[in-house]
């Protein structure tokens, strides 16, 4: 299945995109969490901002 859906992101528009992982701490239990989004390409520094 993983397979599968990396392959229709590397044809046609997905190109344009990056999946970007985030680490966010929780303030309700004060332990790192791991946020995960697709991005457009010239968004990725926005996002990490």
């Amino acid at each position: 299945m993983a397979k599968k859906a990396v392959a229709s992101l590397q044809k046609g528009e997905g190109r344009g995109h990056s999946k970007v992982i985030k680490m966010i701490k929780s303030p309700k239990t004060g332990a790192y969490v791991f946020q995960e989004k697709m991005v457009l390409n010239e968004q990725v520094t926005e996002y990490f901002k």
